[in-house]
């Protein structure tokens, strides 16, 4: 196993780490840490440069394989996706934002699925790549936020990073949209 592939692996392996201080953080409630929010955002921040590093380690040393184009979106999903969980239990992203946002994986998987049935691997396309980053944005603009603010500051905080989540379900319904339109001879 190549280093990308160990780097996406560990990033799969950060992410239950990541949801016990996601879980613990309570922001908004009389049991908010800021010590447990900064340690989840560290946490998110190593995985989402594990994310950067296992792309570009590939691409420069011609090590990219068939489980890395598959392995890496999946554990970039498993990742945002716990995230965006605790945001909405949070209560400061919409069930919307993440309803949309897995009806999109889920199309997304399963035309991938549909394509590797044919021996055909389908890499992340442009679009795919900024809806991660702003994603991984969104989320760490909103742990870092509540590791810094004060108790006076959480509405603010939560606006902010609502706004942020409403960006987030506009460009991933775009980038499902036209994942789905260029890969629709895959399920033809």
């Amino acid at each position: 196993m190549n280093l990308p592939n160990k780097l996406t692996l560990l990033r799969c392996a950060m992410v239950p780490f990541f949801m016990v201080f996601a879980a613990l953080t309570r922001f908004g409630t009389p049991e908010f840490s800021r010590v447990y929010s900064l340690i989840a955002g560290v946490i998110f921040a190593l995985a989402s440069i594990t994310d950067l590093l296992d792309g570009k380690i590939a691409r420069k040393y011609h090590l990219e394989t068939d489980f890395g184009k598959f392995a890496d979106p999946l554990a970039d999903k498993m990742l945002t996706t716990a995230a965006f969980i605790y945001m909405v239990v949070d209560g400061v992203c919409s069930p919307i934002v993440l309803a949309l946002t897995l009806f999109r994986e889920f199309a997304v998987a399963g035309i991938r699925m549909v394509a590797a049935s044919k021996s055909r691997v389908i890499a992340a396309n442009m679009w795919g790549k900024v809806k991660t980053v702003l994603q991984m944005s969104t989320i760490l603009i909103y742990y870092t936020l509540t590791a810094i603010a004060s108790g006076s500051d959480a509405m603010a905080v939560s606006l902010i990073t609502q706004v942020l989540c409403w960006a987030v379900a506009v460009v991933t319904v775009i980038s499902g949209v036209i994942y789905i339109k260029d890969n629709i001879e895959a399920i033809k």
